[in-house]
């Protein structure tokens, strides 16, 4: 389990960089249509503010 924000996103750009992997190796639009869906939701916690954790 992660335990900073460095780390949290570090695995979301890893989610981020699966995505794109998948994305390149696929023609078919349903799986293209639910990566992009993926996407917008990884982005949405990578970009939210204020951050996922605290930082003390």
């Amino acid at each position: 389990m992660p335990t900073n924000e460095k780390e949290i996103n570090c695995n979301l750009f890893d989610q981020l960089s699966i995505l794109e992997r998948i994305e390149a190796a696929t023609n078919d639009p349903g799986a293209l249509k639910q990566i992009a869906i993926e996407r917008r939701q990884i982005e949405r916690k990578l970009y939210q503010d204020p951050p996922l954790t605290k930082e003390e």
